[in-house]
């Protein structure tokens, strides 16, 4: 079956030999452990999803989402095996059918979002929830102000950029710069406005770490503990600290499509797994062993960020406290937040790795949160420097040589963007980004259709480059 690469550094931009080698000789010894679910029915759990999310929460229209969203869990060149679906409207559901004779089932669960059903139950394991956000917690960012456009801005190559940003081939859904926390220029595609959540994917690593981030801030976590995985507490697992897992360097042994030396034919990777199988993601993460020693090689894997989640679910429930309520009590209301649909796995947990949807200008607030250092409103949500570390070049990834990864956000070390060296972003499959730009004053977000994430990431880069000629340095 087909792979993609996730919108990130592919396997062609690295230097393999170096990277497998260096690997190789650090691994700790031990085996991969393939997913024994068929890998027909592992797509056809996340095609269900997929269109799902995107006809019941983006609105957007059946035909368009078969075509031109979600490749990730679902790469387009594997849809072959899907026969045919069914809608039903009045319970928010999608049935696919696959050609291996299977049926796979996604529906929308209240504030959970979309989940597909286990094959095996075909019912979850938690009761899902409405979360609402609380007006009278929420505060306004005043960026709906008709303001005219700063006189140090070239209102022109911003008009231009807005443009190229748009180019048919590139079916850019949202597109959105603000300026010292103002709005300057946003457009929409066709059907999408200021409101309309969506499909965000990896972006959700950045919201993760902000969650966590708050946590640390409330002095329930540190950087440098131990994290208190369960079972974790008497073996060498027990190193792995929580700076660890955010810099994606935990060391354990779990197989991602952007692994240097991915080999397909070994069969279905564990970083699909988690989003399509059906099970509980944090035991199945939790459970893995260590392959390296923890800050030595650094990975793009999906079991870090769902660490993380673990951590956070972990936090909140020993306080009391309603998990699935969290984010928008926590953070989201302070932000006034009201688009974000963070969606589980069929055991309530967040898959915030990938499955969760908002709308381009709650992605603004978002990165417009870490342009202030963590304040908000005169209130610090984030520690202070907490900005600073998840823009620091993770050491792992250093001595692998590629100074492209912070604490789960990416960086342009290796100037690969036209942007300046302080920037950091969020990055999501089929090129969703938050740019945020400390020495401009600059939060820029993308959000595109992932049928066109090849062109969308050639226009981004075009259009940055006017934004970076039209607004000067602060």
């Amino acid at each position: 079956m087909a792979r993609d690469t996730g919108g990130q550094a592919t396997n062609d931009d690295l230097d393999n030999a170096f990277i497998t080698q260096r690997a190789s000789t650090l691994d700790l010894g031990g085996e991969y452990i393939i997913p024994d679910q068929d890998p027909i029915s592992l797509l056809g759990s996340g095609f269900a999803k997929t269109m799902a999310s995107n006809i019941y929460l983006a609105g957007l229209e059946p035909e368009f989402c078969a075509q031109n969203t979600g490749y990730f869990t679902a790469p387009f060149e594997d849809r072959k095996y899907v026969t045919g679906y069914e809608l039903d409207r009045s319970t928010g559901s999608i049935q696919v059918s696959l050609s291996n004779g299977i049926t796979r089932t996604a529906r929308i669960f209240k504030s959970q979002g979309a989940i597909t059903l286990p094959l095996d139950s075909r019912e979850l394991h938690f009761e899902p929830s409405t979360v609402k956000a609380n007006p009278a917690q929420q505060t306004s960012c005043n960026w709906y102000a008709k303001e005219p456009i700063p006189a140090n801005i070239d209102s022109v190559l911003l008009d231009k950029a807005m443009n190229i940003a748009f180019e048919k081939e590139a079916m850019t859904a949202a597109f959105l710069v603000t300026y010292k926390g103002k709005i300057i220029s946003e457009t929409y595609g066709d059907g999408i406005s200021e409101d309309t959540p969506l499909e965000s994917w990896s972006m959700g690593k950045s919201l993760t770490c902000t969650m966590l981030g708050q946590l640390v801030q409330q002095g329930v976590y540190s950087l440098d503990q131990p994290a208190p995985i369960p079972g974790w507490e008497n073996d060498a697992r027990s190193e792995i600290s929580i700076r660890h897992i955010l810099n994606m360097s935990s060391g354990l042994r779990f197989r991602a499509m952007q692994d240097p030396g991915y080999e397909a034919e070994l069969g279905y990777p564990d970083h699909l797994y988690v989003y399509t199988g059906g099970i509980n993601a944090f035991q199945f993460a939790a459970q893995c062993k260590q392959q390296w020693q923890p800050g030595t090689v650094g990975r793009y894997r999906n079991c870090d960020p769902i660490l993380a989640n673990y951590l956070i679910r972990l936090a909140v429930e020993e306080k009391n406290e309603d998990y699935h309520s969290f984010p928008q009590r926590t953070l989201f209301d302070k932000l006034a937040i009201g688009s974000f649909t963070l969606e589980t796995d069929p055991y309530g947990n967040f898959l915030t790795q990938g499955y969760e949807f908002g709308s381009a200008r709650d992605w603004a607030k978002l990165g417009n949160l870490y342009l202030g250092d963590g304040i908000w409103n005169n209130e610090r949500l984030l520690p202070e420097g907490w900005a600073d570390f998840v823009s620091t070049l993770a050491p792992a990834w250093l001595k692998d040589k590629r100074p492209v990864y912070g604490g789960f956000f990416w960086i342009n070390g290796d100037g690969q963007i036209p942007i300046p060296n302080d920037a950091y972003f969020m990055a999501g499959a089929g090129g969703q980004r938050t740019i945020i730009i400390p020495s401009h004053d600059l939060v820029i977000v993308r959000i595109g259709h992932y049928g066109g994430a090849v062109a969308g990431a050639t226009s981004l880069n075009k259009a940055l480059n006017c934004i970076m000629r039209a607004v000067p340095p602060s």
